[in-house]
């Protein structure tokens, strides 16, 4: 990436390197903990909490959850999504089943992942009921939480 002065910004190529490659480094976050756990990933309860690109808005376009549910579809992961902002249906793999963050639906998964921290996903219900918790925004707290 070249600017008119002809100077090369690699601050930002490397930043956007990064980000490109953060849905990888989550998934494998996740598997290792799932491993820790002695749960293999193949049949493991996924549940992603939030697909939006941002925080209390509806859209997902370019959101890096779509690459995530997709790497843990491929790795044989049971994947179900959660976000009442984003309503449009084909944003997703139909293999992601879409269900909401209720408190039996947060207990009934082997991990959740906070991959948009929307003000809907209170702290206390995942906190509570989730058995681990994967926390892409640094938002939550608590034995069972990880943070990234």
């Amino acid at each position: 990436m070249q600017r008119a002065l002809g100077r090369n910004f690699r601050i930002i190529e490397l930043a956007n390197d990064i980000n490109s490659h953060m849905p990888d480094y989550v998934v494998r976050r996740l598997l290792l903990a799932l491993n820790k756990h002695g749960r293999p990933m193949i049949g493991s309860r996924i549940l992603l909490l939030g697909l939006a690109y941002k925080k209390n808005t509806g859209d997902a376009r370019s959101s890096p959850a779509i690459r995530v549910a997709e790497l843990l579809l491929r790795m044989g992961a049971e994947v179900r999504a959660a976000d009442p902002l984003v309503t449009e249906p084909t944003i997703i793999s139909s293999a992601v089943a879409r269900v909401d963050a209720t408190p039996e639906g947060i207990a009934a998964a082997d991990a959740v992942v906070l991959l948009t921290d929307h003000d809907a996903f209170t702290a206390a219900d995942v906190g509570c009921h989730a058995r681990y918790v994967l926390d892409c925004r640094r938002v939550l707290a608590g034995a069972n939480v990880e943070t990234l």
